[in-house]
């Protein structure tokens, strides 16, 4: 049974397969072993990326877990799962829109149990290694950036390098952005930083609680439950190196954004073989 709809995993193949590397390597005497095809480790990546668990409960007769290392290094190296996040931004924001007049940003902590890059002592995990996300969505909650770092890291010191992450997409940005932001931001030092970006802040005052619901913040809330609840690997972090863990992230972000797509297209359009029932 596959781990994901084949209305997301056979758009997110064909991008992916487009920005493989192209390779032609071929043995002088022609003894090799075949290389294992690329859509089998892809496969068997999106399984661990959903279920979670170690790589070795993955591999069996048809790929090991010693290939799937190898292979998710050989294109972290390429920058692929980079790119896939990026052309599935454009994609949303060609065929729906990015809200980008409101961003909301919010840290979510989870479990780091083998510790490496961008752990640290988690304060609500009595004290166990945990890593943190500092997440920059839309106001759609559509995933456009991240920050990795350690559990114990305040959420203020991330927030300049989780804003510049939208720079480097290279979108167009509005004129007039709000950026919605909860009370651990509440402090000189947020306001001075987005009146110097030109953006307006929309901050829940400290000692005061607002519901969820009655704030524009929820968005962020209900992309962070996306990544835990739909994507084992980030609720628990087993992967030391940083790069390892930034293409989690990523691929994890493209398979909400295309699953975002698709549910909003059927909406709006109308096309040859549109089902019957939104996917």
């Amino acid at each position: 049974m596959p781990v994901l709809p084949t209305f997301i995993t056979d758009p997110l193949w064909e991008q992916f397969q487009a920005l493989l590397p192209e390779r032609n390597i071929t043995h002088p005497l022609g003894c090799h072993r075949p290389r294992i095809p690329d859509r089998v480790v892809f496969d068997k990546l999106l399984a661990r990326l959903v279920l979670g668990g170690t790589y070795q409960q993955h591999a069996d007769e048809s790929c090991s877990a010693t290939t799937m290392r190898a292979r998710r290094d050989e294109w972290i190296r390429a920058g692929v799962f980079e790119q896939l996040h990026h052309l599935a931004l454009e994609a949303y924001d060609q065929a729906v829109g990015l809200d980008l007049h409101d961003l909301v940003v919010d840290g979510c902590i989870v479990k780091a149990p083998c510790g490496g890059e961008n752990t640290g002592r988690s304060p609500v995990d009595r004290g166990k290694s945990g890593l943190k996300r500092s997440v920059l969505v839309d106001g759609g909650g559509i995933p456009v950036g991240w920050v990795l770092a350690g559990a114990n890291r305040n959420d203020s010191p991330l927030l300049r390098p989780t804003l510049e992450t939208l720079a480097v997409l290279g979108f167009r940005l509005p004129e007039a952005i709000t950026v919605h932001l909860d009370a651990g931001y509440d402090s000189a030092g947020t306001r001075e930083l987005l009146a110097e970006l030109g953006c307006t802040p929309n901050i829940t005052p400290r000692g005061t609680f607002l519901p969820i619901n009655r704030t524009h913040r929820w968005v962020v809330e209900r992309t962070n439950s996306w990544h835990n609840r739909g994507f084992a690997t980030l609720a628990k972090v087993t992967d030391r190196r940083g790069i390892v863990q930034n293409a989690w992230v990523a691929l994890a972000s493209a398979i909400i954004i295309i699953r975002r797509l698709v549910r909003q297209s059927w909406i709006r359009y109308r096309w040859d073989g549109r089902p019957a029932r939104c996917p």
